[in-house]
């Protein structure tokens, strides 16, 4: 699979830390580390679902993309039209080009809308930064956004307290579309509606996809909806990647155990049917001092001494002519 499509992100070494300040001089006392060390190939015109438990630095790996917050270390290198460019390298005038290409769409669509600005007004700013210096074009652009999220043209003279979430959230997609992106972050995009509403969200976007020919990082904890939308799924966990591969690959025979313990959490109607696995015990490590070794081993039925000790590598292997990557001595 990876032979065969384009590469249009590729990430090495990605890490991303917060200092942390105590004491009188406000001295630095450590480092949350958020994202540490991932490594990650985003293919153009795939949807790759990132998941995991809250606190486990997905939002923060989307968010340092954008570099909406500074990565520490490692490389982001995306093939644009003119060539590939490593986005920690860039300036700021360059960033704020490369943002045409990179969009997101916020998890509140409450508070990711000015509420005294119209629709107009939210979705006329990147067209006035990019170029679009007519109000007439504006209007007309916006218009035909709001049609493609199937809203109508007139609700551009509305506010944002008119509408509700799931209108909301698709303006979000409208104003994420209005300047052409290529990739575009979606962070925990359908989490704050209703199950409903989420169907609909995630049929847009699979349309808009088509439609645009649309790169997308989904950011979910919701592994059945990352199931529904996703070509493939990456599994993090304190800060890492522990799992990788396609999504029906992942969800037929998962090798980590902490992919494992997830796919057991989730919801199953029919009692016949749930799986015999005992749910996740105690609570995700404290980022500021990650355990040694294997971050999951405290919380692992199945940790060895190897697991306490040494780190493992994110291996890719063939299985069934899907590559499928792991992290884990015990599949090693």
């Amino acid at each position: 699979m990876g032979a065969e499509k384009e590469v249009l992100l590729r990430m090495r070494g990605v890490k991303t830390y917060f200092p942390l300040r105590s004491g009188v001089f406000n001295r630095s006392s450590g480092n949350v580390k958020a994202v540490d060390g991932v490594d990650l190939d985003v293919y153009r015109g795939e949807i790759i679902g990132l998941v995991g438990e809250s606190g486990c630095g997905k939002t923060t790996l989307g968010k340092s993309l954008l570099q909406l917050v500074k990565p520490t270390a490692g490389t982001m290198e995306y093939t644009f039209k003119e060539g590939t460019q490593d986005l920690m390298k860039l300036s700021r005038k360059e960033l704020d080009l490369a943002r045409k290409t990179l969009q997101i769409v916020f998890q509140d669509p409450y508070s990711s809308l000015n509420p005294a600005f119209t629709i107009f007004g939210s979705l006329e700013e990147p067209l006035k930064r990019f170029g679009v210096r007519k109000r007439a074009d504006r209007e007309r652009i916006i218009g035909d956004l709001l049609v493609s999220v199937n809203l109508q043209r007139e609700h551009m003279t509305r506010y944002p307290n008119e509408f509700s979430g799931g209108q909301r959230q698709r303006i979000g997609i409208a104003r994420a579309l209005s300047v052409n992106p290529e990739l575009i972050v979606c962070d925990e995009a359908v989490s704050a509606l209703d199950v409903s509403i989420q169907a609909q969200v995630l049929q847009l976007l699979l349309k808009l996809k088509r439609e645009m020919n649309l790169t997308y990082i989904f950011i979910t904890h919701n592994l059945s909806v990352v199931e529904y939308i996703s070509d493939r799924i990456a599994v993090m966990y304190l800060g890492r990647i522990v799992e990788l591969t396609e999504t029906d690959r992942l969800f037929a025979g998962a090798l980590h155990p902490y992919t494992k313990a997830l796919l057991a959490a989730i919801p199953v109607a029919d009692l016949s049917r749930r799986k015999k696995r005992s749910p996740l015990q105690g609570d995700v490590p404290s980022p500021v001092n990650p355990p040694g070794g294997c971050h999951f081993h405290p919380r692992c039925p199945e940790c060895q001494g190897v697991c306490r000790t040494e780190v493992p590598k994110l291996i890719t292997r063939t299985i069934d002519g899907v590559e499928h990557a792991v992290s884990c001595h015990l599949v090693e």
